[in-house]
């Protein structure tokens, strides 16, 4: 009797034991399975952050650019083909203006809309009206663009911002040459009317204003703010006026009556950015240097003063291009509707701004374009530089 109770007893308790050991044993395995699962199936990827404001208008700006240019490529073919000869060489301009500015805009992984871009540049003209109202479309959709691209800059990183402010202000003439030669009418944008029929100045907001401190609380307020940078644009800015007041005031007696009512509203324009600019210099505590008695004037100027003044103009661009990119506030809408200004009136004396004012540009430098087979009927002149 005794020697079966033992026997039976561990009997007993092998039983559980067994069973707990199966319990961990699946236990086990299922903990293995999951590890292995959660191994093998991937993390859900985090969504990428959306691009800084700066990229976005820059792709913006290009995209912009493209489909603009198809459309002008569209517009020359129309005017051209229907022998309206304004038409078709502002049409052409514009293409060669935004092949240059989408050149300029364009990064390694920017992609081309190819259907779109063939769907728009080989559409047929499909009335007498058509390269009238194709050239008009292309002036609004210029117009819109220039003031878009303007608009971004005034609160783009440094860099972008002046490569906007070119390209919106570049954009803006265009408009204004397209306008002119199909008798379209442009929304006005703020501080002018447009179409004018001599270049009118945008208001220039001062850029002293933003600021209710006296100079001296300025300068504290800007000595650790990084505005040494900009207090130095501020000065260039002043100088360039400066010779521009001495200039405009020796061409007045010698250029032609009909030039110098606009030279004189021009002159009033360099006066007045001049004092503004000086103000805002001072406001940051630069040094500003003695105005001088006045500047040389070489054969050139007295033999054709009015292709003088526009050759001055235009380098007045990258002045203002600086102080775009440094500034900012209002300070920056100050730079932006200066550029502006200087543009109009390079191009009243018949100078080049340049396909992107503010910023020197070097077009053999820039990368190609992709561009898809041109469409038929396209001139060859419109082929990407």
């Amino acid at each position: 009797m005794t020697t079966w109770s033992v026997v039976n007893d561990d009997t007993m308790e092998s039983g559980p034991r067994r069973r707990y050991f199966r319990y961990a044993v699946f236990a086990l395995a299922a903990l293995l399975v999951l590890s292995l699962g959660f191994v093998l199936i991937p993390r859900e990827p985090d969504a990428p952050a959306a691009p800084p404001f700066s990229e976005q208008a820059r792709a913006a700006a290009f995209s912009d650019a493209v489909d603009l240019r198809a459309l002008a490529l569209a517009s020359g073919e129309a005017t051209e083909a229907a022998r309206q000869e304004p038409m078709a060489a502002a049409s052409q301009r514009a293409v060669t203006l935004l092949t240059v500015q989408a050149r300029a805009l364009m990064l390694p992984a920017d992609k081309l809309p190819t259907d779109r871009s063939m769907a728009i540049s080989s559409a047929p003209p499909s009335s007498a009206q058509e390269p009238q109202s194709s050239a008009a479309e292309l002036a609004t959709a210029l117009h819109a663009s220039g003031a878009q691209r303007l608009r971004d800059a005034e609160k783009a990183d440094g860099g972008i911002a002046r490569l906007l402010a070119g390209t919106g202000t570049a954009q803006l003439l265009a408009a204004e040459e397209m306008a002119a030669a199909t008798g379209t009418a442009l929304d006005s944008l703020p501080g002018r009317t447009v179409p004018a029929p001599a270049p009118a100045s945008p208001a220039l907001p001062s850029p002293a204003a933003s600021s209710a401190e006296s100079a001296a609380a300025g300068c504290t307020a800007t000595a650790t703010s990084g505005g040494a940078d900009v207090a130095s644009s501020f000065t260039s800015v002043a100088r360039a006026e400066l010779e521009l007041v001495y200039a405009y005031q020796a061409a007045l007696t010698r250029l032609p009556p009909a030039s110098v009512a606009p030279a004189s509203d021009f002159l009033t324009q360099h006066e007045d950015a001049s004092r503004e600019a000086e103000a805002a210099a001072g406001a940051r505590c630069a040094a500003l240097p003695p105005t001088p008695a006045g500047y040389a004037l070489d054969a050139v100027f007295l033999a054709d003063p009015a292709a003088a003044l526009g050759v001055l103009e235009a380098g007045t661009l990258p002045v203002y291009g600086d102080l775009v990119a440094l500034s900012d506030g209002a300070e920056r809408s100050w730079a932006l509707a200066a550029l502006q200004s200087a543009a109009r009136r390079a191009a009243h004396w018949g100078a080049s701004p340049g396909p992107v004012p503010g910023m020197v540009l070097d077009a053999s430098a820039l990368p190609a374009l992709p561009y898809p087979p041109q469409a038929p009927g396209i001139p060859a002149t419109s082929s990407v530089p």
